[in-house]
């Protein structure tokens, strides 16, 4: 199965996006989503059977749209296109709007003059016909609403636009009607004069146009994150080409050009620094606002910016494969998802329209048998149909998803999919991985133990001469140690690996050992003097190695994967959330109890082999435990895959990054309790905007029905109040999304 995202054309509500990928699933071999914030659908489909093309078809027999290979330039332009057109639209209907408003309530409502060829009472078949002139440009520039709305009615799938069309279309034909019988018969000509709704038909579209203007501007904003990213993207960079530096666009960037970035500039892609030093500032990539030194051999991200210092680097990945356009597509991907519990609102949006057309239908005939006139049972049927406000629950889900995976994007937590934004609040349990995600992941050197007359940093740089050949991490760490003291290294004249042992080598005359115990028991060698501080360095888990010279012991030197600093915060962070950790490790048990005692976790399961992590994970989640796991290598995948929610740390294998739902750029634990503390601000806030969603059409509905006015002696909904009121659902749903936009990562 292939999967693809292509941009849908022409929805309007939710029940548009439900009519979408109701005609695309009906058929066999695909499967499809379609989100109406995003206008993206997303879909799977069998490569034998169909294309583009086909799939297309099936969506434009339905009614709307679908573009396959969208730039972001091209959406920006779209986005900017539809603004336009809607700005024109409105206007048209404001500048018809008010006159049209004027001559209809002007007079006997507010007592305002109108000129006496107008006047309802002498002139009522001018005053009709002026009504008639003016409405129809506003009926024109809102003519998209019957164009679609009807359409979906005969397509039996009908949508927002349907009501609308339905609402002022109603208003309009029996306003047309009582002009055409004013005319006719002129000597009841003021009866029908006035029982028009033309100011209704126009104002409905007049008002619903400003709340899809509004609508479409704030939806905007809901996928800054997007734009901020792309917007990182350069368009241009430097590459040195046979020695002369040469301005190329990046499209023409290859793998293994040297790429010169000046201060100031942005990264053109990924690469590795090969001549220069600077500080970067990645902070729109990762959450960390402080620059990073790169020197030579340190890896940059294509769209950090270079603050201070002049670089060459070799580009390693272009295009799609770099870092930035990797974190893009999991974001839009992201944003595209549906979350579980949009699935209520999809069902209820089902349903929506359709009830919605059977409740005005019941309320006009109801209100007209009870004697008040056909005017008034118009009045109610209009404010029915106008009322009701489908789009609202169709945003309410999509637009807190693409608020919260966007913020999360800024702050370098990058969750792939809905579904995984929803389900992290409950997380209860979180296992880490020790090595790599609780520690650093490399040994480093962190006691040097000296016995009898000797300098420090002068066996120190024995030690790591010696060692600088080989390629056991322990003895890498060895030498990183001497070379953060700027420690220059001898050459030696001799040199033995002792598998099981440790190694020997001569320098200046001087036979050195380093290795473990039976290596000095091998030679001989006294070690008693250093018999505590072995067993302290051991209890604290680390690697201690003794180090002698022509046969007398004259250090230890231990070695240990040390934790990260900010692993313990990481941890009290979770408690204060009520959430416990525990640390699942292949090492021993005494350097894992440890570690996890100083970071602060209580529940440590040590000596596990890699194929047992997911067997431990899955043993939590049958004691009815929501558990997420944390790790960052091949061996954490199966974990992170039967987790209910797997993180991985963003510097760890790729294959670890495909088996996670949440992915932390910054390699910092910390943004577990972040990712965690955003899922429930979003959850939060789409159970805000369904609240508001149901409850405005609860509540609404029955009002514009005129319960208030039939049982209480209350006042009655006009149909334009109903539309503004609408219009302002949709825009408060996204206004209310766009809160979480002040979320912040502690």
């Amino acid at each position: 199965m292939k999967k693809e995202n292509y941009t849908v054309t022409g929805m309007s509500c939710a029940a548009c996006a439900l009519a979408v990928e109701k005609a695309v699933n009906k058929k066999e071999g695909i499967d499809a989503t379609v989100n109406l914030a995003t206008e993206k659908m997303s879909v799977s489909f069998d490569e034998s059977k169909y294309d583009f093309d086909k799939i297309r078809e099936i969506v434009e027999k339905s009614g709307y749209g679908l573009l396959e290979k969208v730039s972001e330039d091209e959406k920006v332009q779209m986005y900017q296109d539809k603004i336009k057109e809607m700005k024109n639209k409105l206007i048209l209907a404001v500048i018809f709007s008010i006159p049209l408003l004027y001559i209809s309530m002007g007079h006997h409502m507010l007592g305002a003059p109108v000129p006496s060829f107008l006047n309802h009472k002498a002139h009522p078949v001018n005053f009709a016909l002026a009504q008639l002139v003016f409405v129809i440009p506003i009926i024109y520039a809102g003519r998209d609403f019957f164009i679609h709305g009807i359409k979906n009615i005969f397509r039996k799938a009908p949508n927002m636009d349907s009501l609308i069309a339905m609402g002022s279309g109603a208003a309009l034909i029996y306003s047309i009607i009582s002009t055409i019988r004013a005319i006719i018969d002129p000597a009841h000509a003021h009866k029908y004069a006035i029982d028009l709704h033309y100011e209704s038909a126009g104002i409905i579209i007049t008002l619903i146009s400003l709340g899809k203007l509004l609508e479409a501007r704030t939806k905007g904003q809901t996928s800054s994150a997007i734009k901020k990213l792309i917007g990182l993207q350069p368009k241009k960079a430097k590459i040195i080409e046979n020695g002369v530096e040469k301005e190329v666009l990046i499209e023409k960037l290859k793998v293994g050009d040297i790429v010169v970035a000046k201060p100031g500039e942005k990264i053109a892609v990924d690469g590795v620094v090969v001549e220069g030093s600077t500080s970067v500032d990645e902070s729109m990539l990762t959450g960390e606002s402080l620059p990073v030194t790169k020197n030579v051999g340190d890896k940059v991200v294509g769209g950090s910016i270079n603050k201070n210092g002049s670089i060459r680097f070799e580009a390693t990945e272009i295009g799609k494969n770099t870092m930035l356009s990797q974190i893009i597509k999991l974001v839009e991907e992201a944003q595209g998802s549906k979350a579980p519990i949009s699935r209520m609102a999809d069902t209820v949006a089902k349903y929506f329209v359709p009830i919605v057309m059977g409740i005005a239908l019941i309320t006009g005939i109801s209100w007209y048998i009870s004697g008040s006139g056909l005017v008034s049972a118009l009045s109610f049927f209009i404010s029915v149909l106008v009322i009701a406000c489908p789009c609202a629950l169709g945003l309410a889900t999509p637009t807190s998803i693409m608020v919260g995976t966007g913020k999360g994007a800024e702050n370098g937590i990058l969750i792939k999919s809905g579904e995984a934004l929803e389900t992290t609040y409950k997380i209860k349990t979180v296992v880490f991985d020790k090595t790599g995600t609780i520690t650093v992941g490399k040994p480093v050197l962190t006691d040097f133990k000296v016995y009898g007359n000797h300098a420090e940093n002068e066996l120190l740089q024995l030690a790591a001469s010696v060692e600088n050949h080989s390629e056991h991490p322990l003895a890498e760490a060895i030498v990183k140690g001497a070379k953060d003291k700027n420690i220059e290294l001898k050459k030696y004249d001799k040199f033995r690996a002792l598998p099981g042992y440790g190694i020997r080598a001569t320098i200046d005359g001087k036979e050195i050992q380093i290795g473990n115990k039976k290596l000095m028991d091998n030679k001989k060698i006294d070690i008693t003097i250093s018999d505590k501080d072995y067993d302290v360095l051991s209890n604290q888990g680390k690697t201690p190695m003794y180090m002698s010279i022509d046969n007398e012991l004259v250090g230890l030197i231990a070695v240990a994967d040390v934790i990260k600093p900010t692993s313990k915060e990481a941890i009290d962070k979770l408690h204060k959330l009520g959430v416990k950790a525990i640390m699942l490790t292949g090492d021993n048990q005494k350097t894992a109890e440890y570690i996890a005692k100083q970071v602060g976790i209580n529940t440590v399961v040590s000596e596990v082999l890699p194929y047992q992590k997911s067997e431990e994970v899955k043993k939590l989640q049958e004691k009815d435990e929501f558990v997420a796991m944390v790790g960052d290598g091949i061996n954490d995948s199966p974990a992170l895959a039967q987790a209910n929610v797997g993180i991985a740390i963003g510097s760890g294998t790729d294959v670890a990054i495909e088996s996670a739902d949440i992915i932390l750029i910054r390699n910092d634990l910390r943004d577990v309790a972040n990712a965690i503390a955003l899922s429930k601000a979003t959850i939060t806030n789409i159970k805000e905007n369904l609240f508001w969603a149901f409850f405005y059409n609860v509540l609404g509905i029955p009002v514009a029905a005129g319960i208030l006015y039939a049982f209480f002696n209350g006042p009655k909904l006009d149909p334009m109040i109903a539309a503004f009121a609408m219009s302002f659902s949709s825009v408060s749903v996204l206004l209310n999304a766009l809160r979480l936009k002040l979320f912040k990562v502690k």
